[in-house]
């Protein structure tokens, strides 16, 4: 486990006592408030006790299972497992032979104690005739699980610790779905990567971020940390929740290296094989909620960060071009930041930054 990691909710035995395991074979899966971590066993043998039931919450350092090392067990060994059930059937059933003697009277009781709630069962029909009036009024109750406690924990956290504040803008989409449309053929067969709306919103973020250091800063106590570097936290919804894996110095990649790192940490999440590694850091993010379908949004800060960039849907709207209404592809987008760190000009000036970038990707070439 991570150092920030103590317990997690054992979620499933792959591996059951009498089971023999090879090294490093997977024996169970343990949920924590970041990723679902596998456990493997530390060498070959035979499972001879677990120290814990599945959904019991388990501490990191404590026994998990006792392991008789060895090599795979002989059919006598096999035999012996398939008796130790038929050694428990006798003490079951000599159970189950003095407990109607005990409980003979208890049951006349209860008859004798029910008796007067019978006579109301009026109610009760009345009510299942209401409901089929008026429909089902069922209710699922459904535990937490523990990466979505740990979300909700950050997000009121974040809530609680940042001065939060968003501007928005909005931006002319018309260049770059040309771009797109033009080339998007032509770079999946030569690179195998699909050429998507990220990569330029993450490369301007990037330039924007080391022109505006203060927006890839972060407090620390009394201290501002300034990273000369950008690790891009790139947000993610998986069926647990929403996670946001790291790409490392985005400063110095190009769209295409961008695209496939966003690719292979988005499969990774989405089939559960996300480490801790992928997820630690991070120094500004960007979420895209319009692949929902939202059209505009406050995202939350992703603490220590200072600020979060939020994408939404393109939608066509009547706008002004040289004195013209035209209708154009345009999308909002928004930035929340600490108002601890960052001010209003510099938090505008950001925005600003990326819509000139998006809108007229020659800026990058020329570096205007």
């Amino acid at each position: 486990m991570a150092e920030s990691i103590s317990e997690g909710t054992l979620k499933q035995w792959v591996k059951s006592v009498g089971d023999f395991v090879h090294q490093d074979e997977e024996v169970a899966t343990i949920e924590t408030d970041k990723i679902d971590v596998t456990v493997n066993s530390p060498a070959s043998g035979t499972i001879v006790e677990v120290y814990a039931n599945e959904e019991d919450n388990v501490s990191v350092g404590a026994d998990f299972f006792k392991l008789e090392l060895g090599d795979a067990p002989k059919e006598g060994a096999a035999a012996s497992k398939k008796e130790e059930p038929k050694k428990e059937e006798p003490k079951a059933e000599e159970s189950k032979k003095e407990e109607p003697k005990k409980e003979e009277p208890k049951k006349e009781e209860a008859k004798k104690e029910e008796a007067p709630k019978a006579a109301a069962p009026k109610p009760a029909a009345e009510s299942s005739k209401a409901e089929k009036v008026y429909g089902s009024r069922s209710e699922t109750r459904v535990k937490m699980n523990r990466m979505r406690l740990r979300i909700a924990e950050r997000l009121k956290q974040s809530q609680d610790t940042a001065a939060s504040l968003t501007t928005f803008n909005e931006i002319d989409m018309t260049n770059l779905m040309s771009l797109r449309a033009d080339y998007k053929d032509a770079v999946l067969k030569k690179h195998g990567v699909k050429f998507g709306f990220m990569s330029a919103f993450v490369k301007a973020a990037a330039v924007a971020l080391e022109e505006i250091p203060a927006v890839n800063a972060s407090i620390d106590g009394n201290e501002i940390v300034y990273h000369d570097f950008v690790d891009m936290s790139v947000a993610v919804s998986t069926p647990k929740g929403l996670v946001t894996p790291v790409l490392r110095n985005v400063e110095e990649m190009g769209y295409l290296d961008i695209e496939r790192g966003i690719a292979e940490l988005g499969k990774k999440a989405r089939d559960n094989k996300i480490t801790i590694e992928d997820m630690a850091g991070g120094t500004f993010t960007v979420s895209n909620g319009g692949i929902f379908g939202s059209l505009m949004g406050t995202p939350i800060i992703n603490l220590p960060q200072t600020a979060i960039l939020g994408m939404h849907g393109i939608k066509e709207r009547p706008i002004a071009v040289n004195g013209q209404v035209e209708i154009r592809p345009m999308m909002y987008i928004a930035l929340t930041y600490d108002h601890r760190l960052v001010d209003g000009r510099e938090a505008v000036t950001f925005l600003v930054r990326i819509k000139e970038l998006v809108e007229d990707l020659r800026r990058l070439l020329l570096n205007i």
